[in-house]
């Protein structure tokens, strides 16, 4: 099973790569964020078509997370945190092959100390405890998608730039972070890879991408009672080079 994460920063935009990459790629389950599609309009039609069955969690303009599945049964969908009052559209959670699959969209946090932030970090206090529960009743788990949290230094391409008092690399979503890890969740990238230098997002501005002046944000995260499955994991950057791309690279893991 190959299982993948992409923030596609808008889906009416980027349809064309998604399919382009589907094909070409051919995951078996995906996770997809930032949608900014109401459900009404989302493209189960031309993603059947494709090969793939959709569910998604959407609204206008912001936001949105779907999971998609080639020639697997999606089932038990839950939308947002057990819970959590949330009016934004940033958490999903199906169970595909027995696999139980949660796709996040962190909320940004805008900058340290911001009304924003201190929504961040309550939001990821929630989905800490919904996490739990669900790893509680789903020992297979995959928590995926964009987190808009750097894990370590090794993850940003400086820094000095992105220090404990920046957005995405302070100390308190570090922590929050290292708290999802601690439930037995295993950062599946760093299984495969212990070099620095590898980044899932890069900014539109100041040539970021051919520059590699990136981040590792988007995470494929595995409980422990899936690790013995897992066989690869990586980043696909081919997608951040075609015109009009998402800021965002798709992420994967592969596991027997």
């Amino acid at each position: 099973m190959k299982i993948a994460s992409w923030n596609v920063n808008s889906l009416n935009v980027r349809l064309p790569h998604l399919l382009d990459w589907l094909g070409r790629a051919q995951p078996d389950v995906v996770g997809l964020q930032e949608t900014k599609l109401e459900d009404a309009r989302f493209p189960a039609d031309a993603l059947a078509q494709a090969g793939y069955r959709s569910v998604f969690h959407g609204q206008k303009t912001y936001n949105g997370v779907a999971i998609l599945a080639r020639e697997r049964v999606i089932s038990d969908v839950q939308a947002g945190i057990s819970g959590f009052e949330d009016d934004q559209a940033r958490v999903l959670a199906a169970t595909v092959d027995g696999v139980r699959v949660i796709d996040l969209y962190v909320v940004n946090g805008q900058s340290v100390g911001s009304e924003k932030y201190d929504y961040k970090l309550r939001w990821l206090a929630a989905a800490h405890d919904w996490i739990a529960a669900e790893r509680a009743r789903h020992p297979e788990l995959v928590v995926l998608g964009d987190f808009n949290i750097a894990p370590e230094d090794r993850d940003v391409h400086d820094p000095a730039v992105w220090g404990d008092d920046s957005i995405l690399t302070s100390t308190a979503e570090r922590a929050a972070l290292r708290r999802l890890f601690g439930l037995g969740l295993h950062d599946s990238f760093r299984l495969f890879e212990a070099e620095g230098g590898h980044f899932s997002w890069w900014d539109y501005r100041a040539a970021g991408f051919r520059r590699n002046l990136g981040l590792r944000i988007d995470l494929i995260l595995a409980s422990e009672a899936l690790r013995p499955r897992l066989t690869a994991a990586g980043i696909d950057r081919e997608p951040r080079t075609w015109d009009r791309p998402s800021d965002h690279a798709p992420v994967w893991l592969a596991m027997d």
